[in-house]
């Protein structure tokens, strides 16, 4: 039976993203002669996994594959507590997520979907073309807020981009406290910036629209040659990333490459949100009603920065949009804000109802 007592072995572990965090939780398997592994694929029932010996296919238990459903299956860069015994090995337990990106699965149904665990970065990948929208980078900054890891904006393309000092200056204002890198695969710009953050044991995950430049993103860091598809010259299309994988880096530190996201919902996004409309927060602060909702109050704080030109008005109305995105999922998810949200109805509707 193998060991985790090794130095070597152990050395392999902190490599590929172990740490004091994860060993503290790992204790009650390793007395079941179990050995921690991070996944690294998901293809259906089988699971790609990293480990101190290096990989293999592992599947749930039985009786993991009747209890861990949507959500709380493996994800790429999760660690599980692995059975090495058996052939394909087992997965025994799946350990608690440091960090977890994650959004509302696409479609009507309310379920959470988890992109990437235990992610130290999220580089929020946009190219500086057709692509650029400061609206969805609000959104895919209030999913990386949320998840507890440090996003970074990465805006690719810069040798096909327009008014670059301009768009950085629009994209910093917007992101307050996230990092902004200008990157080209074309001249190297930023290339070296990216690949700094990326020190042995650190994990960022690629987040972003199809054809923006991740997986060429990735191909310079790796210097493997991962497929991309055809790019049109004005920059646009779509790369080939099909499942979410985590890709080790010959220079240290690991990447999650992510198929392109079409639509990002929130998922219980409260405190992303506040973060990355810091400054719409804070402004509240000085409205005259706590409940305030920024439209024809008197003494709103936030219509007077607007109307001093402290505050864009699209930015406003973004962070209303996300913020009812957020209440509806609440009510869609909680049977006693359903009862609130029919009561509320039935007030407006009384209210407005032709009198006799």
């Amino acid at each position: 039976m193998h060991s985790i007592a090794g130095d070597s072995t152990s050395n392999q572990l902190q490599a590929i993203g172990w740490s004091a965090w994860f060993d503290e939780r790992f204790s009650p398997f390793r007395e079941r002669a179990l050995e921690p592994g991070r996944v690294t694929a998901v293809f259906g029932a089988a699971f790609a996994v990293e480990t101190g010996w290096g990989g293999t296919t592992a599947e749930l238990t039985g009786g993991l594959r009747r209890d861990l459903v949507g959500a709380t299956r493996p994800a790429a860069g999760d660690w599980v507590a692995l059975d090495l015994s058996a052939t394909p090995a087992l997965i025994q337990a799946v350990l608690p997520r440091r960090t977890m990106i994650s959004r509302k699965a696409a479609g009507e149904t309310t379920e959470e979907q988890v992109v990437a665990a235990n992610v130290d970065l999220v580089f929020i990948v946009s190219a500086l073309t057709g692509d650029l929208n400061l609206r969805r980078l609000e959104r895919y900054l209030t999913v990386a807020y949320e998840s507890g890891a440090e996003p970074i904006i990465v805006l690719t393309k810069a040798d096909l981009g327009e008014r670059l000092d301009e768009v950085r200056r629009e994209v910093e204002t917007m992101a307050t406290g996230a990092g902004v890198v200008m990157t080209s695969s074309v001249t190297g710009e930023g290339l070296d910036l990216i690949a700094g953050r990326l020190r042995p044991g650190v994990t960022a995950v690629l987040i972003g629209s199809s054809g923006v430049g991740k997986t060429t993103l990735i191909n310079h860091l790796s210097g493997a040659a991962l497929p991309t598809s055809q790019v049109r010259a004005d920059g646009r299309g779509r790369h080939t990333t099909t499942r979410r994988e985590l890709i080790m880096l010959p220079k240290g530190g690991m990447i999650i490459d992510t198929p392109g996201l079409r639509e990002i919902q929130l998922w219980h996004a409260d405190a992303g949100l506040g973060q990355t409309f810091a400054d719409v927060e804070e402004l509240a602060q000085g409205c005259r009603f706590n409940d305030c909702k920024h439209a024809n109050e008197p003494d709103c704080a936030v219509k007077l920065a607007i109307a001093q030109g402290r505050l864009l008005e699209a930015r406003l109305s973004s962070y209303r949009k996300l913020e009812r995105e957020l209440r509806a999922l609440r009510v869609r998810s909680d049977v006693r804000l359903q009862a609130e949200e029919r009561k509320r109805w039935k007030a407006i509707h009384r209210a407005v109802r032709p009198r006799p």
